[in-house]
This record gives structure tokens, C-alpha cells and sequence, in this order.
């Protein structure tokens, strides 16, 4: 027989969700089910709580909380916070998998052309993981998190997409420019398109500077590389490229 229950640490131990509430609860009443009476004290719960990682709901705030200071370790360049939040995850029960698509998603969004690699490493990770599963796929994951972490980062290719996106949905009519056109048959030609094309391979360093763009958005520019890890290389590079269509700062 319950005695007395230590209500408000009961509803500060899980946030006010009813769900939580009740498993805390369930759990601490298994626990002490050979006693004729007892009390469920802050202690007990405290207890409960700790042993059976109850906390993290994988359908529930705290799973949407640890994903995202998950993640955000990891963009901030703290492999240990990474380390932390991926073993409550997996103490948690939460899928692998799931956790390996963030990790793609991240190295595409928050790592990019600062470290190519780290894409190949968390696409490689996830295959490895579904071909490997519990207990072992957490070596995999704390490879993978480590790696992402200790990275250089770079945003660009995703604040790139995300402008050329917004172009596109203010005008998503513009016209493809004659040269760059397809032009298949005789008529085709002979409307102009493709005339004045400039083939890439027959210049210098294999390119010129040409103009890839719709009319009015000519010289427009959506990517500005970094200057962390092997990003910079491509920005410089482009700098010697594009020397009087795009400024790459």
C-alpha cells in the first residue's frame, strides 16, 4: 500500500509530461511492491530515474532535447559533448539509424567542403551500422561523431542552396540563355541556340570566364567558400579563376 507520494518532485522529475510521470511512477511502485507500505520519496524516484534512464522518451520533448544538443556539439566542435549525448541516446534506446542520418545530414550541413571527407565517413558509418547493429554500431557512431566534431566546418553549400532556392521562387520562369541551350536539331541552330557557346576544355586551365546564369541575374552569386580546411583551397582557386565576373573575398 502507497503511503505517500512526493507529488511535486514527481512532476519536476518529468516536466509535467503525464506519460513520463506515470512510467516513473509504475517503476517506483514494481520496486517496492513486497513492502506492506511504503512511501515514494524524491530518493526513490531519484532512484528510478537514474537506473532506468526513464527520462529520455524517444516520442517525447527530452528526445527532440538530447538530439538537439547532440547535434549541436558536434557543430561546435566538442567531440566530448558529442560522446555524452550519443551514449544517452543509446542508453536510451534510441534507433542507430536514426542517429546516423542526423550524422549525414550534419556533415553536408554544418562540415561541407570544409572536410569532403566526413560525408564519405558518415555515409559509410550508417551502412556499417545497418549491416552490424547493437552493440557494436556504437564504435562506429563514436568514429563518426569524433571525426565530424574534430572537423573543420563550413555552412556554405547550405546558406548556397538556400539562396539559389529563394531566387528561384521569386522568378521561377527565367529563361535559359541561348548559349547555354541544348540544340539537338538543325532548326534549333538556327534560332540561335547554343551559338556562342564556349567549351571549357579548348582554354587555358580548362575554363573561361563565361556566364552560366539567366540574363538578369548575371555575375550573381549564391556560393561564398570559407576559409577552413580544404574549402579555402577551392575558394582560392576559384579567385584565380573568376577574376572579373564574381569576387570571392
Amino acid at each position: 500500500k502507497i503511503k505517500s507520494i512526493d507529488d511535486d518532485f514527481l512532476i519536476y522529475l518529468s516536466g509535467g509530461d503525464a506519460r513520463i510521470m506515470l512510467t516513473i511512477l509504475e517503476a517506483a511502485a514494481i520496486q517496492e511492491i513486497d513492502k506492506d507500505e511504503f512511501d515514494l520519496t524524491k530518493e526513490i524516484f531519484e532512484n528510478i530515474v537514474q537506473r532506468k534512464n526513464i527520462l529520455y522518451d524517444k516520442g517525447g520533448e527530452e528526445h527532440y532535447n538530447v538530439i538537439s544538443a547532440f547535434i549541436k556539439s558536434i557543430r561546435g566542435s566538442d567531440p566530448d559533448g558529442g560522446l555524452y549525448w550519443l551514449a544517452r541516446m543509446l542508453e536510451g534506446g534510441e534507433d542507430q539509424l536514426f542517429i546516423a542520418r542526423r550524422l549525414i545530414i550534419l556533415a553536408s550541413e554544418d562540415i561541407g567542403n570544409a572536410s569532403p571527407n566526413a560525408l564519405v565517413l558518415a555515409e559509410a558509418a550508417f551502412s556499417a551500422i545497418h549491416k552490424i547493429g547493437m552493440p557494436e554500431a556504437r564504435i562506429i557512431l563514436a568514429q563518426c561523431v569524433t571525426y565530424l566534431a574534430s572537423s573543420p566546418k563550413s555552412n556554405a553549400s547550405y546558406l548556397g542552396i538556400e539562396s539559389a532556392l529563394s531566387e528561384v521562387r521569386k522568378n521561377p520562369l527565367n529563361g535559359v540563355p541561348n548559349h547555354l541551350r541544348n540544340a539537338p536539331t538543325k532548326l534549333m541552330k538556327e534560332i540561335g541556340y547554343g551559338k556562342d557557346y564556349k567549351y571549357a576544355h579548348d582554354f587555358e586551365n580548362h575554363f573561361v570566364e563565361e556566364n552560366y546564369l539567366p540574363d538578369d541575374l548575371k555575375n550573381k552569386q549564391f556560393y561564398f567558400p570559407s576559409e577552413n580546411g580544404q574549402e579555402k583551397r577551392l575558394k582560392d582557386w576559384l579567385k584565380f579563376l573568376w577574376k572579373t565576373k564574381k569576387n570571392y573575398k
